[in-house]
């Protein structure tokens, strides 16, 4: 798979910060936003603004703003003055909207259907755990997610392959591949896999090639033999990619894209 591949998958731009009026949010998800509004600001925002961002009224917003004070959070300011959340407090880490859990179980989802077998069982226990410590009501909407993950026209890797390669990638070691191109010509290359990049119908690891001294794509699917050499490669697996973004032209890809 020649540098003229392309890497749709790894320029996604980073989703706005920008606050978004919300309304009709449970108490749990309103407290969440609340706290995220108070994030976004360094200086006061104003009782006024709070309340019609998160579309309740200022009675409303100062029962909640007291709520998370008896939880520790570090609210300073009073009405007429504005409100501004001091470092040091964050709510429980598994406290999420609707529309997050409905993020969770898809991805997951998609993993199970599409990753080899090992991602999956993780993906599977990974919501697991999630549901065990979420409030009743959000359970419930991780359990009757509605969104879905069609059939896909990828034949599978080898489970032993992807998870050979996933180890390479993680602990920064050398892989000698026995590779058939698309010209049907088979070659061995010694490579340091830096990612691997799910495709509808293709993984492909990207790579720097020892052998042609350049970055390299490389199909799963045309992999015929595949050998971890135990051996680091000499750069870090960031450096490679930042490289490897610089030389295709593609930007830096944001925690979730």
């Amino acid at each position: 798979m020649g540098n003229a591949c392309k890497f749709s998958c790894f320029c996604q731009p980073a989703a706005s910060t920008l606050p978004i009026k919300v309304s009709h949010l449970s108490r749990a998800e309103r407290l969440l936003s609340l706290m995220q509004q108070l994030r976004l600001n360094h200086y006061p925002v104003s009782g006024a603004v709070l309340a019609e961002t998160l579309g309740v009224s200022l009675r409303t917003l100062y029962r909640d703003i007291a709520s998370l004070q008896a939880q520790g959070a570090k609210i300073e300011g009073e009405a007429g003055l504005g409100f501004v959340l001091r470092p040091g407090f964050t709510l429980p880490p598994l406290m999420f909207t609707v529309e997050e859990i409905e993020a969770l179980a898809l991805g997951a989802k998609w993993v199970a259907h599409r990753a080899d077998s090992g991602l999956g069982d993780a993906a599977n226990h990974a919501l697991s755990k999630i549901a065990a410590v979420l409030p009743a009501e959000l359970r419930f909407e991780l359990d009757s997610a509605a969104l879905l993950i069609g059939p896909s026209f990828h034949q599978g890797d080898s489970d032993e392959t992807l998870h050979l390669i996933r180890a390479a990638i993680r602990h920064e070691m050398k892989l000698d591949l026995l590779y058939m191109d698309a010209k049907q010509q088979a070659s061995h290359r010694l490579i340091w896999p830096c990612a691997l990049a799910f495709f509808d119908q293709v993984r492909v690891i990207v790579a720097w090639c020892e052998t042609r001294q350049a970055f390299r794509h490389f199909r799963v699917d045309r992999i015929q033999s595949v050998l971890s050499m135990d051996e680091r490669y000499p750069k870090r697996r960031q450096a490679l990619l930042k490289a490897w973004r610089e030389t295709e032209g593609i930007p830096a890809q944001g925690r979730g894209a």
